[in-house]
């Protein structure tokens, strides 16, 4: 297999799993919850993934940093501030989040299973190279952060 990492854009990422969470959808199981239930919970996700990932963005800006996730080796800064003191990659968990409100849209619990896929693919490929470069460019600064904050969540 040849190497992935860094090599898919996140956002394309996000969209093949989305695609497999509306093929696993049409599989037999639906979320044991009301309706309206079922909405207001999509709703609050999707809206906690839009403002982790905007909150990440603003944040790398702020920082005058590159928000490119295929070039981590770019990074001129650490960002620790903002939605970073929460989780090492709001950005990803955004995403997942994100994902997650499509299988409740699509009442599927066996879609959560596209959702794994999703959590377990960027964090081999995308978020365990960028710690790497991480570790490269900021050495004990970014050992006393990974130590502090979480990787997802």
């Amino acid at each position: 297999m040849p190497n992935l990492d860094n090599r898919i854009p996140p956002p394309l990422i996000a969209a093949s799993a989305a695609l497999l969470i509306g093929l696993l959808s049409f599989l037999p199981g639906h979320f044991p919850l009301p309706y309206g239930l079922r909405i207001a919970l999509m709703i609050v996700l999707f809206a906690m993934g839009i403002l982790l990932g905007i909150g990440g963005v603003i944040a790398f800006k702020r920082a005058q940093t590159t928000v490119n996730p295929l070039k981590p080796e770019t990074a001129s800064t650490l960002v620790v501030g903002g939605v970073y003191q929460y989780s090492r990659n709001p950005m990803y968990t955004g995403l997942a989040l994100w994902l997650v409100a499509w299988a409740l849209y699509l009442d599927s619990v066996i879609a959560l299973a596209g959702v794994a896929v999703f959590v377990s693919y960027m964090t081999r490929f995308q978020i365990k190279p960028e710690e790497r470069a991480m570790q490269a460019l900021f050495g004990a600064q970014f050992e006393l952060y990974k130590a502090r904050v979480r990787r997802w969540l």
